[in-house]
């Protein structure tokens, strides 16, 4: 994948696996960030502010005017919107999507169950920062399209989503468990070692053997899983790990 990447027609100015992501950083200020499953969130620098459109928006703070045409007219409908921005005339026209749920009937029940965690007490001391709402809504539509192999990703990238949103708002909430949406840092561990662990919260930048100078883009929040690292030692793929050391000479980031 690192090597398609390389190969690509915009070349990155920076590869990095933070935590569970992967962030592709643009030298235009452009930051990707990708769980390599299903989740994708872009960055963009500041100095965009007020100079761009298309599909994500216009970036001047004000949402009412988000739903901008090619030919600048603002509208309600959402496939008017969308079909607009369309780059090749050979493209498809997209189609109104129906809700998921009410065609798979069976998937609503477990749907609203489980991404109840969002309203629910575990995220709690989030709500008051964060609106769930619109975030449950979400996860209960995702959860239901996703019906085949893999049907639990959808969910779990939902919840992560909001998850990542807490914490942008400084509210961090430790809501993997072994049996939901679980991260094995600590299968790593050598019996009698506990040099691994996962936390939900990491901090902004941390020195890495890959980032040996510490130094990231002021884009990047915490993300999740930044803090899966070995305390002590470096591991430097899952098949070569360094013995522990007495002195700890770098970190490397969970991979």
């Amino acid at each position: 994948l690192l090597q398609q990447l390389e190969q690509c027609q915009f070349q990155p100015d920076r590869l990095q696996k933070m935590g569970l992501y992967l962030v592709v950083t643009l030298k235009t200020g452009l930051i990707l960030m990708w769980d390599m499953k299903t989740s994708l969130f872009i960055k963009l620098s500041p100095e965009y502010k007020g100079q761009v459109c298309g599909l994500c928006g216009n970036y001047d703070g004000n949402s009412r005017n988000d739903f901008t045409t090619r030919s600048h007219e603002v509208v309600t409908d959402i496939l008017d919107f969308g079909n607009s921005w369309q780059l090749e005339p050979t493209c498809p026209t997209a189609q109104l999507i129906h809700d998921p749920c009410s065609s798979n009937g069976y998937r609503k029940a477990w749907s609203q169950k489980q991404c109840s965690i969002i309203t629910g007490v575990t995220f709690q001391a989030c709500h008051s920062q964060v609106d769930p709402g619109p975030y449950f809504d979400s996860c209960v539509r995702d959860s239901c399209a996703c019906d085949t192999g893999g049907d639990c990703e959808c969910f779990c990238t939902a919840v992560a989503a909001y998850a990542k949103a807490c914490n942008e708002a400084s509210v961090c909430v430790r809501w993997r468990t072994p049996n939901l949406c679980p991260v094995f840092c600590d299968y790593y561990n050598s019996p009698g070692d506990c040099g691994w662990h996962y936390k939900p919260c990491g901090a902004n930048c941390m020195k890495t053997c890959r980032n040996p100078s510490g130094e990231c883009s002021n884009l990047l929040s915490a993300v999740e899983g930044k803090a899966c690292i070995l305390l002590c030692g470096a591991r430097m793929s899952l098949l070569t790990l360094h013995p522990p050391c007495l002195q700890c000479l770098c970190t490397l980031l969970y991979e």
